[in-house]
């Protein structure tokens, strides 16, 4: 054979051995939240390959804008090790009402154009690996009598969700549930950390169900890009 078929079989060999590592690829996904009273943190760290990529998404500020009912965003994002400053990037972006409205339209559009919808995502669900669940609530309302009744219901509020997730997802460990009630003073503090694992094909063969069940014509989506209130700006 020639040189060029030899090249040929060289690339789709190496095309294939690369979709493959794809597709057995497990990511990790990290997710951290916290609330307390004005101070709102959102973490979620994303890794693959035994940690030789990493790529964090880091919300330490979300706020009411005082130009109208939107929410004000300011974002981190980071490739790599979070000791690298030079591989950071910041953003600060407004979400309106009529973003969320587009955004709950969107995922409304997706339901109807697609079959047996929950049906695909149940069953991608059945294969995700959920891990070291943690939620803290530190909660008062000023009186007793009624911060002893709102602890209850937060006690079962919890427990109900978690009881959902453990149907649709594989639950590795057993979580860590804290609610603890203060009678004093009022104040809400809440603390949410969890680890979830999934293989990069399992997502991919979603991703193919949905263009396989897909039916009618296109959708009409209504999210756009959102509002960017000061220009992004990398760290150096």
């Amino acid at each position: 054979m020639s040189w060029w078929i030899w090249t040929l079989i060289i690339i789709a060999a190496l095309i294939i051995f690369l979709l493959f590592i794809l597709i057995i690829t497990k990511l990790t996904i990290t997710i951290s939240l916290y609330h307390g009273n004005d101070n709102d943190h959102f973490k979620v760290k994303l890794r693959a390959w035994f940690g030789l990529i990493k790529y964090t998404i880091d919300i330490p500020l979300v706020k009411l804008d005082d130009d109208g009912p939107n929410v004000v965003v300011e974002q981190k994002t980071k490739k790599g090790k979070e000791s690298n400053p030079s591989k950071e990037k910041e953003s600060k972006k407004k979400i309106t009402p009529h973003d969320f409205i587009a955004s709950l339209n969107d995922t409304k559009e997706i339901v109807i154009h697609v079959q047996s919808m929950h049906r695909i995502i149940r069953g991608f669900l059945k294969k995700v690996k959920l891990d070291q669940i943690e939620w803290k609530t530190l909660f008062g309302t000023g009186d007793a009598a009624s911060t002893g009744t709102l602890t209850g219901t937060i006690w079962g509020m919890k427990g109900s969700i978690i009881g959902i997730l453990s149907g649709y997802m594989r639950l590795q460990s057993m979580p860590v549930i804290e609610v603890t009630p203060t009678f004093q003073h009022a104040v809400i503090q809440t603390q949410f950390s969890c680890i979830i694992q999934f293989r990069i094909g399992n997502a991919i063969l979603v991703g193919f169900k949905i263009l396989r069940y897909w039916r009618g014509g296109m959708a009409k989506f209504k999210t756009k890009p959102l509002s960017t209130i000061s220009g992004e700006k990398h760290s150096v």
